[in-house]
């Protein structure tokens, strides 16, 4: 008697019997590359976990959607390796209501450079142009409902760096300040 799991084996088998030799050869590429992209996936998160690991100081913040995020202001010290984390806690979809965390050097005319971002959808929200782009000290991408990432950078000069999130009218009320105090 042939139990159930023998005959199924034998199905695949004789499935697979039948087959050209170029299908079989497809199947076996086909089945190496989801191996091999699944390595790099892997290789990825570690290396993220390395650079978060080696962090003087970790900050966590969540985006909600009230709009709101859950620190507005946070230190650190110059010279300080930050390991921050942008948590997207609401429910809503990424097409309403995505959040992103974008840290911008002091004194940067908040307003001005949102507005100028709002119909970058495909670039983040982020405003283009050199003058602007150097106002960037860090970013996390928009995120979508229950996901989350993780940047990790070093602290510069003291002052007062403002954050917002970029996505369209987000940035009168997501808004806080990385104070980077003097060692």
């Amino acid at each position: 008697l042939k139990s159930a799991h023998s005959e199924r084996f034998s199905c695949s088998s004789s499935i697979s019997a039948h087959l050209p030799a170029h299908m079989k050869n497809l199947l076996l590429i086909l089945a190496a590359a989801s191996f091999v992209t699944g390595s790099v996936i892997a290789d990825d998160k570690i290396a993220g976990a390395k650079a978060d690991a080696k962090a003087d100081i970790k900050i966590v913040i969540t985006g909600n959607d009230t709009m709101k995020y859950d620190t507005e202001k946070f230190e650190v010290t110059t010279g300080q390796v930050v390991a921050l984390t942008l948590k997207n806690i609401g429910t809503l979809p990424v097409q309403a209501m995505g959040h992103n965390l974008v840290i911008l050097k002091p004194g940067t005319d908040i307003p001005t450079f949102a507005m100028a971002g709002m119909t970058n959808q495909p670039g983040g929200y982020l405003p283009k142009g050199g003058d602007f782009t150097k106002l960037i000290i860090a970013k996390i991408k928009v995120l979508g409902p229950k996901e989350e990432e993780t940047i990790v950078f070093k602290a510069g000069a003291p002052g007062d760096y403002p954050y917002i999130c970029t996505f369209p009218g987000h940035f009168a009320l997501m808004k806080g300040v990385m104070k980077v105090k003097a060692k």
